[in-house]
C-alpha cells in the first residue's frame, strides 16, 4: 500500500484546520462535512468507502464501505485531487474545540487505532476500517462498543480531539487508567482493557462512571481533555428544558441569581 504523499500545515489554538497541499494528482480524503475552503483546480468527488480498497469490483467496495457503516460512518466520503499543474490547497476543519492530531502511519508501524469519530482526513491510499474487541468487559463497557477504528496504510492521517492533548509513551508493562471516552487513540500493540472502578461509594456517588480503560505498554497513547459527549451533556444540562426556561447557572437562585449576574432574562 502506497498512500500519496502530502504536505500540511496545521493552524489555529483551541478551533483549528488544517491546510494540505496537493501536488498534481495528489488526492485526500475526509470525512463529509469536513471540508473548509480549497481553491481552484481541486476536483472534489463522492466516493463509496474510503477508495484505498486495491480491489475495484462492485462486491470489493461494498465490502470497503461496509466497514465504516459497522462504525456508525457514512458509507461514503469526500475525495480531494489537484487536477491542474501546481500546487493546491485544501483545508479540513475540526467539529469542536480542541486538536487536530497529524498521524505519521509509516512510523507506527502502518496502523493507529483511534476512537471511532476521531477521524479526520488522510492521504488518498490510507484505509479506514475496523478494530474489533475480542474482550466482552471491552466490547459491554468500554463506551465504543465491540468496536474502535484503525487506520493503516503508509501516509498521513489527522485525527481531532477534544480540548488539550496528552502524548504519554507507556514502557513495557506499565498501566494507565483512563476514563473511556477520554481515549483518542493509541498504537496497535498497546493493550486495551476495561476495569470496574470498584467500592460502592466510588460506584453511587464517583461520578466518574462505573469503568475505567486500562492501557497497558509499551506503545504511545494520545488522551483527550474534554470529551465531546461530556461538552455536549454540559450544554444539554445547561439548555433551556421543558417552557423554555434555563437553568440559573452558578447559583442556587437560580433565575435571580441571573439577575443579580446581569442577565435580565426570565
Amino acid at each position: 500500500m502506497n498512500a500519496h504523499e502530502i504536505d500540511y500545515e496545521i493552524f489555529g489554538e483551541e478551533m483549528q484546520y488544517v491546510e494540505v497541499e496537493l501536488d498534481p494528482n495528489e488526492g485526500v480524503v475526509a470525512e463529509a462535512g469536513a471540508l473548509m475552503m480549497m481553491e481552484d483546480g481541486i476536483r472534489m468527488d463522492t466516493i463509496f468507502g474510503d477508495g484505498s480498497s486495491k480491489d475495484n469490483s462492485f462486491m470489493g467496495k461494498v465490502f470497503g464501505a461496509g466497514k465504516r457503516l459497522i462504525t456508525g460512518e457514512s458509507l461514503f466520503m469526500t475525495a480531494f485531487y489537484n487536477t491542474v499543474p501546481g500546487k493546491k490547497r485544501v483545508s479540513f476543519a475540526s467539529p469542536y474545540p480542541g486538536k487536530i492530531i497529524p498521524i505519521d502511519l509509516s512510523k507506527f508501524q502502518g496502523k493507529f487505532i483511534c476512537q471511532k469519530d476521531a477521524f479526520l482526513c488522510a492521504a488518498k491510499g490510507v484505509s479506514i476500517g475496523v478494530e474489533f474487541s475480542r474482550r466482552l468487559g471491552r466490547g459491554f463497557f468500554g463506551g465504543e462498543g465491540f468496536i474502535m477504528q484503525k487506520l493503516e496504510g503508509d501516509g498521513m492521517a489527522f485525527v481531532h480531539a477534544g480540548g488539550t492533548t496528552a502524548i504519554k509513551e507507556l514502557a513495557p508493562g506499565e498501566r494507565l487508567k483512563v476514563d473511556t471516552g477520554c481515549i483518542i487513540g493509541f498504537e496497535h500493540n498497546v493493550d486495551y482493557n476495561i476495569e470496574f472502578v470498584g467500592g460502592i461509594k466510588n460506584t453511587l456517588f464517583g461520578g466518574e462512571g462505573l469503568y475505567f480503560a486500562t492501557l497497558t505498554g509499551p506503545g504511545k497513547v494520545y488522551i483527550q481533555s474534554l470529551p465531546f459527549s461530556r461538552l455536549a451533556s454540559r450544554v444539554f444540562a445547561a439548555a433551556p428544558q421543558g417552557g423554555g426556561k434555563q437553568k440559573g447557572e452558578g447559583s442556587i437562585l437560580g433565575s435571580l441569581g441571573d439577575l443579580l449576574d446581569g442577565d435580565n432574562r426570565f
